[in-house]
């Protein structure tokens, strides 16, 4: 057996575009790009999309185009990938970890509340949940906190295009829609439910966010309301920018992979539904809370000797993975202060969590072989 944790799956159909892509007039930024963003914004119910070269890029420029200054300070997760407490730090503002739920793993709203409440009214500037594994975070209740405290959300919903939840007046709320946070994210990096080799979104209801994502995403130069013309090669940089664009050969294989992340994300359900099946009551997994849809991008276990059971897989040919290494564990983080949080429930979480091969095309015999060895090992414990 050779069982990965997450795989890419690319068709005829994906090639097929890729290769029309490569026939015709524009690899950069041409129509594909744009046909890619208004597919994606209205797949997720989103007014405004804004493709990028990877969900980094799009985490940095969510950031910017929120103006966070330096030294200011915004709360996220420390079970997420580095980049979402990165971004702050691209912009030279300090990241504070709150602690996480112990049975959903996302950042639990309680922790957050408590922090935000611990210091002087205007200490925070914003808020960046994640929707851990492809589980909604609560976004209408870090909303409420959030205009409580007059903080702004960017959801991290790298894991999560599909996911959704129901809100408290029983609306369909689509991750990434921006009915409650700021922006969105996502990440279409080879192993997440799209595939472009790379690539991200990011998300939006606010055309003022908009227009300044689009400005910054190429380097800050615009045709665009312009100070003076002097003619039609003329452009202005009006910001300090990036090159953060994607090309059209990836958006060409994001469309055709879009087209497919419904039935995909309900063949993830499908393999969650039989590890859930055969792990209840001998082994904790990621609990779904009522009302919530998880996108599955990974199913996450838990176990006490963690380490034993990822060898024994590895062994077997099984290559579970472990999501994540809190982000205040990394030695950047510890060396500018981070080492010491009192972080409980992150800290047991990463001592037992293991995340299983979890992806559409895991075929019956394969999920059947994983279950069967980790129940093998565990019941041996």
């Amino acid at each position: 057996m050779n069982i990965p944790y997450g795989r890419q799956s690319i068709d005829e159909d994906d090639i097929k575009a890729v290769v029309e892509t490569l026939n015709a007039d524009f690899l950069t930024q041409g129509p594909k790009v744009r046909e890619f963003e208004e597919k994606f914004a209205k797949y997720v119910g989103a007014k405004f999309s804004v493709a990028v070269s990877n969900a980094t890029a799009g985490l940095h420029l969510s950031i910017l185009a929120l103006d966070l200054r330096k030294g200011e300070r915004v709360i996220t997760t420390p079970i997420t990938f580095a980049a979402s407490a990165n971004c702050v730090r691209y912009a030279k503002g300090e990241v504070w970890f709150a602690d996480i739920d112990q049975d959903t793993y996302l950042l639990s709203i309680e922790s957050v509340r408590k922090l935000i409440e611990s210091k002087p009214k205007g200490f925070f500037k914003g808020i960046i949940p994640v929707d851990f594994g492809g589980l909604p975070v609560d976004l209408e209740g870090f909303r409420n906190l959030a205009d409580e405290h007059n903080l702004w959300i960017i959801e991290d919903a790298c894991h999560a295009p599909g996911g959704y939840f129901f809100d408290s007046k029983g609306k369909k709320q689509m991750c990434g829609n921006g009915n409650y946070a700021d922006l969105g994210v996502f990440s279409f990096h080879p192993v997440k439910h799209i595939a472009c080799g790379e690539g991200g979104m990011i998300t939006t209801n606010s055309e003022e966010l908009y227009k300044k994502l689009i400005l910054l995403r190429t380097h800050g130069i615009t045709k665009a309301n312009m100070s003076e013309n002097h003619g039609g090669w003329f452009y202005e940089m009006q910001e300090l920018g990036f090159n953060y664009r994607l090309t059209d050969i990836q958006s060409a294989l994001g469309i055709t992979q879009l087209k497919k992340n419904t039935v995909g994300v309900d063949k993830r359900n499908q393999i969650a539904e039989k590890y859930k099946l055969a792990f209840s009551n001998k082994i904790k997994y990621q609990y779904l809370p009522k009302q919530r849809y998880n996108a599955h991008h990974l199913f996450v276990i838990e176990v006490e000797d963690r380490e034993g059971l990822y060898n024994h897989l590895q062994k077997e040919g099984v290559f579970a993975q472990i999501h994540y290494i809190p982000v205040h564990r990394l030695p950047y983080y510890r060396n500018i202060g981070y080492d010491g949080s009192n972080l409980i429930n992150a800290e047991n979480y990463y001592s037992r969590c293991i995340s299983l091969p979890m992806y559409p095309t895991l075929r019956e015999e394969e999920q059947n072989f994983v279950i069967n060895k980790v129940l093998e090992y565990t019941n041996n414990e």
